[in-house]
């Protein structure tokens, strides 16, 4: 199935560009032909006016074509801004398109003589169709060139717009680094304060514990010199007692 789909998508494509020749063609035809029968209501006495028959002519032809010779050219221009068209087989198929609804239209009314008259104006005709078939040509051109200027600066506006988010992105790593950094900071001093006042503590318990064992010393060696001293003097006692009795065994 996926074969047959890739097989098919080439023809899908053409056909699809096809159907869009042909609507500009038509769309063309249908606005021009608006704006035709405005202008020649409104200069139909002026044209009639003119002295020279030759100009007279141009001139009317000119009005029954302004749909190939400006509606076409405008409307493949816009069409060119916007997609991928081929210049000559764009402005071709759509002015054929065109040209082959009114010949249509003229040989169901007129017959063959309705196609070509054979005089000055069919010979005006003619030329005002490959005018204007050229000067569809040369707006798709100048479409398309448009088109790729205007992708240009997008691209250069992509591309700055890409710079300066790297540049704020930079800017907010840095930023970012800069506040882990004094994070970092105050936690450190603040390690270090706690670690010095824990120090102070310990000095400050230990100063404290300091005199007190000084003061038990004390207290114990008092107590080793008061034992000692009623002892000699139990002996000190003792002796005089000692004496009596000996001085007495004598006289028994």
């Amino acid at each position: 199935m996926s074969s047959k789909t890739s097989v098919l998508e080439p023809l899908r494509v053409r056909v699809r560009r096809f159907q869009f020749i042909m609507g500009l063609g038509f769309i063309a035809l249908i606005a021009g032909s608006i704006l035709s029968v405005a202008l020649t209501l409104r200069l139909s006495v002026r044209i009639q006016a003119v002295p020279v028959g030759v100009l007279r002519v141009a001139l009317a032809v000119l009005l029954e074509n302004l749909w190939v010779l400006g509606m076409l050219p405008v409307l493949c221009y816009g069409a060119a801004r916007v997609m991928e068209l081929r210049p000559w087989t764009t402005a071709g198929g759509a002015a054929l398109t065109g040209a082959a609804f009114l010949n249509a239209m003229a040989f169901i009314q007129s017959g063959v003589y309705g196609l070509w008259a054979g005089d000055i104006g069919s010979v005006f005709s003619l030329a005002a169709f490959a005018g204007g078939v050229v000067l569809s040509a040369r707006a798709v051109m100048m479409g398309r060139h448009a088109a790729a200027q205007q992708s240009v600066k997008t691209q250069a506006k992509a591309a700055e717009r890409k710079s300066e988010y790297d540049e704020f992105l930079r800017a907010a790593e840095q930023g970012g680094a800069r506040l882990e950094q004094r994070e970092a900071q105050s936690t450190a001093v603040a390690g270090d304060a706690l670690t010095a006042a824990a120090l102070s503590a310990t000095v400050a318990s230990a100063q404290a514990q300091a005199p007190a064992s000084d003061a038990n010393a004390a207290a114990s060696q008092a107590q080793d010199s008061g034992g000692v001293e009623p002892a000699a003097t139990e002996e000190a006692g003792a002796s005089p007692a000692t004496d009596t009795q000996a001085g007495k065994a004598p006289e028994a």
